[in-house]
């Protein structure tokens, strides 16, 4: 999975496009992805700091994890 195809997932899933960034933009109270040399970041953002913060070498495990914890909360979908 690419950052593409998690966007088209997570839309066709009705997850809230505020719950989540994936094109590197920090946004408080969302889920992020970066991409940094070596690999990918997954994070919470909140108030500037970085919570949970989990590495990735490659986009298509760190764009699953990603996926994975956004349809896990249900507080994500759009009702």
């Amino acid at each position: 999975m690419n950052q593409h195809s998690l966007r088209d997932l997570l839309s066709a899933e009705r997850v809230r496009t505020d719950s989540y960034s994936i094109e590197g933009e920090l946004r408080d109270e969302s889920m992020c992805l970066e991409a940094k040399a070596g690999g990918w970041a997954v994070f919470y953002s909140e108030r500037g700091l970085r919570s949970g913060e989990r590495w990735f070498e490659t986009e298509d495990e760190a764009c699953d994890f990603l996926a994975q914890r956004l349809l896990a909360d249900p507080s994500n979908r759009v009702p």
